[in-house]
């Protein structure tokens, strides 16, 4: 296969790989390439995504890559699909989802200790609009749930990878939990304006 016939099979598979995405490693071994070739690939496509005309965005989360919509069209999808998810998140599941993404992965315990209260119905909140999900369980007492962030979580916000959250000041175990949430989702007004959740 020449260059453009590998970029156009790793399009596709990208394309077909759906949520779950497409590791590196996959990829890799489906284009006979090397890490070098696979980058530049990758690096082409991604420029291409750009371009104000294409509808489509490459991400990438733990070696794993998936194919997104743009999150500029976000409003515009919510309202033609009429997501039953247009209604905004309470402050308890975005005080979670701000301690979720910044402690990742942690159980729902250490989100209650955290918090001062229960979580349990911010948490399935939150698992149930996809924001996130059981990353395994830790080594302890009962095998407790650890949850981390998602792909739809990175979509939604517009990030490429969790390493593009904004940086915050190192988190005192006193901290006020709801100052933690709001110096969150001010990095994101425009995605907050029209949040999923309930």
């Amino acid at each position: 296969m020449n260059k453009e016939e590998k970029r156009a099979l790793a399009e596709g598979l990208l394309f077909a790989s759906g949520e779950e995405g497409i590791t590196k490693k996959k990829l890799m071994e489906a284009l006979d390439c090397t890490k070098k070739e696979l980058s530049e690939l990758l690096q082409d496509l991604q420029e291409d995504y750009e371009k104000p005309q294409r509808g489509i965005r490459m991400m990438e989360s733990n070696e794993t890559l998936h194919l997104t919509t743009k999150p500029e069209h976000a409003a515009i999808y919510q309202e033609i699909l009429n997501s039953k998810s247009a209604t905004r998140l309470s402050q308890a599941a975005l005080e979670a989802l701000a301690i979720i993404a910044y402690r990742q992965p942690i159980t729902r315990i250490e989100i209650d200790d955290l918090r001062g209260v229960k979580s349990d119905r911010a948490v399935q909140t939150l698992v149930n609009r996809k924001l996130i999900e059981e990353k395994g369980r830790k080594d302890a007492v009962g095998r407790p749930v650890l949850f981390g962030t998602t792909t739809e979580f990175l979509t939604y916000f517009g990030l490429s990878s969790i390493e593009e959250l904004p940086p915050l000041k190192a988190m005192e175990e006193q901290k006020d939990v709801e100052e933690e949430a709001d110096l969150f989702f001010k990095h994101f007004e425009a995605a907050d304006d029209n949040p999923e959740g309930s």
